[in-house]
């Protein structure tokens, strides 16, 4: 089981956002659309706090982000320590579940696989004036969630 995850979102140009999962054994690259799944990135940063608090019932989580016109599913799936990851996608928006594929899948630690979230989210958190995100990424820096995330995961 490879605990080598690296998770990568670059600086948004023109309301797209270049993302990749790398863990030694596979790895996936696209670029995301800030619409129409417009609560994506908050949307993900309350998922992994959700999944780094112990305290949480829910141990299955999907988030919808796209491409244009693909889509991606985000799942992620905690089972005592262990998370895995999957990401799905679909050739449209039509999100038909006979036409989706697995692309990526990761297994590690719950601490893990958060901190390489926290690495890239920080990365963007600290970079958002210099780099316009909201004109870029045509919405807000998720503040709020950002903040909720950090409080349950810290980097390694």
């Amino acid at each position: 089981m490879p605990e080598n995850l690296e998770v990568s979102f670059n600086s948004p140009q023109c309301g797209w956002m270049s993302i990749g999962f790398e863990d030694g054994v596979s790895e996936f690259h696209t670029t995301t659309a800030h619409a129409p799944h417009a609560a994506a990135l908050p949307e993900l940063m309350q998922i992994l706090a959700a999944l780094a608090d112990w305290k949480t019932v829910a141990n299955e989580y999907s988030l919808k982000w796209n491409r244009d016109p693909e889509e991606f599913d985000f799942r992620f799936l905690r089972n005592g320590e262990k998370l895995t990851i999957e990401i799905y996608q679909y050739p449209t928006e039509d999100r038909e579940s006979s036409e989706r594929e697995l692309i990526f899948s990761h297994e590690g630690t719950v601490s893990a696989v958060c901190a390489a979230f926290a690495k890239t989210f920080e990365q963007l958190y600290n970079d958002r004036e210099t780099d316009e995100f909201e004109f870029n990424w045509r919405q807000p820096f998720p503040y709020r969630e950002y903040k909720e995330f950090r409080r349950f995961v810290t980097t390694k």
